[in-house]
């Protein structure tokens, strides 16, 4: 489908996704109530105002309760300014900035060239997404992260490394997750960064140690610790290795490790090779992928770190592999299992995020070289031969740019001819089939649109907010 080539059309072609994306947020129940902002704004107004602890507060009538390393609750000390409301306020705006900077770097250069009409497009689109969904209604911190992490790529993108490893290193001390990123830098060889990075994290953490030293030492000796602190891991949401294997019945931490293992060394071998060819984007894309699989709890909201996969795979000229993904991510569709994840459905359907993000690590673009990245333009074959019956069906294939020249069968014919500059035509995919059953919102902070339940988790079990 070719993009409208006039305002008129384009308004019209806008104003139709506008409703669209308005009637599906408006059916599909959403609103996550921010519980985890206010997991947040109650710890930390109980530390400050009333000489609770961090690590004891829980949001009244569950026995959900603060998760973070004891930097992240210093950082959002300023709420304890303000009321309720004026952090929900303040957190989306946070998170608009946040998604800024994000959309900037992966949109990389060009970015202008899209004007108003991609920027309403792209905000439909993103609205139908998930993960984006789930972390902006439950008041998370994972977009501010990802924007942390994503300065970073940019700057050794640009060569510009010398404050690289600063946003990997405060997104480590907010959130463990993102120091994996730390390993990247040390894959690819950018020993400096990795220092910078460890050296923030560490006196990150150090300073509130100072500020919450009671909290910092109940956090690093024994909350580390106690994964029932974040919640069931065979929970629906949780689309990590350990989820898969949790409602598989199997509780086996070596079998866990093992699969660990496997996927660090794929990731450690794809992204080096895309380090050495200075694809960064794609490094980082495959890293955010990989701490996804490997942490033991993956609600899903934390799947905001596959967005820069989608962006990898636009630069590739896979749109349609990346429109399918996407779509599939926008689904809710975990949610059918719910209540039952036996069977072979059970087992694919569950886990069908799990299994978008494994696809990503083993099949992601990655190590192009500048050259392969730069947008090609439509240059000349310097070699014809003469007309063959195969002809109409490689022209296609030659109007691809990045792509080797077309052969048909027991052909050996190369695409010639001058091809003038022509401008490519994006498609948008819609959102994916509505969900069969209907579901209502949930204050869970592990949960998003299902049938509430009587006892979702035991009550000696914390969600990980």
């Amino acid at each position: 489908m070719r993009a409208p080539a006039t305002d008129r059309g384009r308004l019209l072609l806008l104003g139709c996704l506008v409703a669209a994306v308005t009637l599906f947020t408006a059916t599909v129940p959403l609103l996550r109530d921010w519980f985890d902002l206010r997991v947040y704004y109650g710890t930390v107004n109980t530390w400050i105002h009333h000489g609770g602890r961090v690590y004891d507060y829980r949001v009244p009538g569950t026995p959900y309760g603060f998760t973070y390393p004891p930097f992240a609750a210093v950082t959002m000390l300023p709420m304890a300014l303000v009321g309720l409301r004026t952090a929900i306020a303040v957190a989306l705006l946070l998170d608009l900035a946040a998604l800024a900077v994000v959309l900037r770097v992966l949109a990389g250069p060009g970015w202008r060239r899209h004007g108003w009409y991609g920027a309403v497009l792209a905000a439909c689109v993103l609205a139908l997404f998930e993960p984006l969904r789930d972390t902006v209604s439950f008041g998370q911190v994972n977009l501010l992260l990802l924007a942390l992490v994503l300065a970073d790529a940019r700057l050794l993108a640009s060569g510009r490394g010398r404050w690289a490893g600063v946003g990997i290193g405060l997104a480590a001390a907010v959130k463990l997750t993102p120091a994996v990123f730390i390993g990247l830098l040390l894959v690819a060889r950018r020993r400096r960064a990795a220092a910078v990075a460890t050296a923030v994290a560490a006196a990150a953490t150090a300073g509130a140690a100072l500020v919450a030293p009671e909290a910092s030492r109940f956090y690093w000796t024994q909350a580390l610790w106690d994964t029932g602190r974040v919640g069931r891991l065979g929970y629906v949401s949780n689309q990590s290795l350990q989820g898969v294997l949790a409602r598989l019945g199997v509780d086996s931490k070596a079998v866990w490790a093992a699969l660990v293992l496997v996927v660090l060394a794929v990731w450690a071998r794809r992204a080096r090779r895309a380090g050495d060819a200075g694809d960064w984007q794609a490094a980082f894309a495959l890293t955010g992928v990989t701490a996804c699989l490997i942490s033991p709890v993956t609600w899903v909201h934390h799947l905001v770190w596959l967005l820069p996969s989608f962006a990898v795979l636009l630069r590739a000229g896979h749109a349609r592999v990346a429109g399918a993904l996407y779509a599939v991510l926008c689904t809710s569709v975990v949610w059918l299992w719910f209540d039952d994840a036996s069977g072979v459905d059970g087992f694919l359907g569950s886990n069908t995020y799990t299994w978008v993000t494994l696809g990503l690590l083993l099949f992601l673009p990655a190590g192009q070289s500048r050259a392969e990245r730069r947008p090609t333009s439509h240059s000349a074959s310097a070699t014809t031969d003469p007309p063959s019956t195969a002809a109409p069906a490689i022209a296609a294939a030659c109007d691809q740019p990045g792509r080797p020249a077309a052969t048909a069968t027991g052909t050996a014919a190369a695409c010639a001819a001058d091809r003038a500059t022509g401008s490519a035509a994006g498609s948008a995919t819609g959102p994916a089939a509505a969900l069969g059953r209907a579901r209502s919102a949930s204050s869970d902070p592990t949960g998003s649109t299902r049938p509430p339940a009587a006892n979702p988790q035991s009550s000696s079990s914390r969600a990980s907010s």
